[in-house]
């Protein structure tokens, strides 16, 4: 069938999956060094507890068959390496049948992860890595042209992912529509990058044309790549541009770099270097993408009625392969800034003069001297959970006390996720939580005191605890 595939996107589908298997590798590499403390057998969330109360059914997983640490650091490390040799071009060396199952591998095995991840993996990235990665199969290799079918889902998704935040957003906060909500944004966002306290000090003016640029490049541009090319090569760039904007101004995981992955899919090759001569693609091959882009445009129902919907939700898997969900981020934007201070104290017995000592950690904001580091398209689970946590109690739940107690313990594990221990040869007698309210410094506060950061005591998070 010639209307099957197009060779001027071959140079675009290389460049595509080179830059997924990246972001996988990053993935699964995140997933390797943090599981323990998480979600591993004396986790703060233990998969073996999660997976006696959910089915098969509900979280497929190859750990509802079995689980081990050893066999989680296993799946997790063979991920690396097979995304590492993805990134190296590997799958273009062997036939098309063996490419499928090797990029298949990957998918099931960061759909098991995420399955029993809980709340440590209740993120849109998550999602959105399986939905491109699950389309990423049927993609082909260097052997065969670019399957157009595919090539348009990928182009669905990316519209998902910019239409849907664009609409959480006019359809949220009043700030977003009278565009102040950068006022606050980069103070406030969840990991603050090292550029983030010069963003939040640009003129307020050239904060109101950054929102409404946002509003231009989620709301109209992703309409554009359905168009004829060049007009969608350069609505796909726009959006690149964007992106790296955020990479800039931000640390939010890999969700920047795998949408400017997606973009890249929207490129038309051809304008950069002339596709090569490719043979006809198998009629087995034929058969499959078609069915399975059938299958998911049904499941495309739900998201795209989501997209119409005045309750519009944000971040929503819609069936337990996340092969078809709804995104949005920042409906709401938050005017104060409020972190949680973990501190601990070995002292036996407390008085009115007791020292309290601070655990530091490696991305959120804590010593007010020290400027935030970059760390995406690292994930500091953690990190990000604690920042939910401030916003309220109910966020941290199910884990803040397992964690509390494992500092308690000096967890190992535990304690590799933070980024300074104040006790390094005995554990704490108490910890405690202080709920503190953090603002960036001025220009003038900056020179005079060293510091990034302000911060005035709120109130207590939690009183002084010890293990009985």
């Amino acid at each position: 069938m010639e209307w099957f595939t197009d060779s001027d996107y071959w140079l675009s589908r290389l460049v595509f999956q080179r830059a997924l298997a990246a972001v996988y590798l990053v993935a699964f590499l995140t997933a390797a060094l943090q599981f323990r403390a998480l979600i591993g057998e004396r986790g703060m969330l233990p998969v073996p507890a999660y997976v006696r109360r959910v089915s098969m059914r509900r979280a497929p997983s190859l750990f509802q068959l079995r689980y081990s640490d050893r066999l989680f650091a296993l799946c997790a490390w063979a991920g690396v390496l097979l995304s590492a040799a993805l990134v190296a071009g590997a799958a273009d060396h062997i036939p098309l049948a063996a490419a499928m199952v090797w990029w298949a591998a990957p998918w099931v095995l960061y759909l098991s992860i995420v399955n029993v991840g809980q709340t440590w993996y209740a993120f849109g990235w998550e999602s959105l890595l399986l939905e491109v990665g699950f389309l990423a199969v049927f993609l082909g290799n260097e052997r065969t042209a670019p399957p157009v079918l595919v090539l348009w889902l990928l182009r669905w998704v990316l519209f998902r992912v910019e239409f849907g935040a664009g609409l959480i957003k006019i359809r949220g906060d009043e700030c977003w529509r009278n565009l102040t909500c950068l006022y606050y944004h980069h103070e406030t966002q969840p990991m603050p990058g090292p550029l983030s306290w010069f963003f939040h000090h640009l003129p307020r003016p050239f904060h109101r044309v950054e929102v409404a640029a946002n509003h231009v490049t989620q709301l109209l541009v992703p309409v554009l790549l359905f168009t004829p090319q060049p007009i969608a090569s350069a609505a796909a760039g726009m959006i690149v541009l964007t992106q790296l904007w955020l990479v800039l101004s931000g640390n939010f995981s890999w969700l920047n770099w795998i949408t400017i992955v997606l973009a890249l899919s929207a490129v038309d090759g051809s304008l950069i270097a002339d596709p090569p001569a490719l043979p006809d693609s198998p009629v087995w091959y034929e058969a499959v993408v078609i069915a399975v882009s059938a299958l998911l445009l049904g499941l495309s129902y739900r998201p795209a009625r989501n997209l119409l919907s005045r309750r519009q939700s944000m971040n929503r898997s819609y069936d337990p392969f996340h092969l078809v969900n709804a995104y949005g981020a920042f409906g709401t934007v938050g005017r104060v800034r409020h972190e949680l201070v973990i501190e601990g104290t070995d002292e036996k017995a407390l008085h009115q003069g007791t020292v309290w000592r601070e655990y530091a950690f490696k991305g959120k904001p804590g010593d007010v001297r020290r400027l935030p580091h970059q760390f995406a398209p690292y994930h500091l689970r953690l990190d990000w959970l604690m920042w939910f946590a401030a916003l309220s109690p109910a966020y941290a739940h199910p884990w803040f006390g397992p964690f509390m107690e494992r500092l308690l313990d000096g967890d190992r594990d535990t304690l590799r996720l933070l980024g300074r221990n104040p006790f390094p040869d005995a554990p704490p007698a108490y910890v405690r939580a202080r709920l503190y309210r953090y603002r960036y410094t001025t220009w003038r506060e900056l020179r005079a005191t060293g510091a990034w950061w302000h911060r005035t005591y709120v109130r207590e998070f939690l009183r002084p605890t010890r293990l009985l």
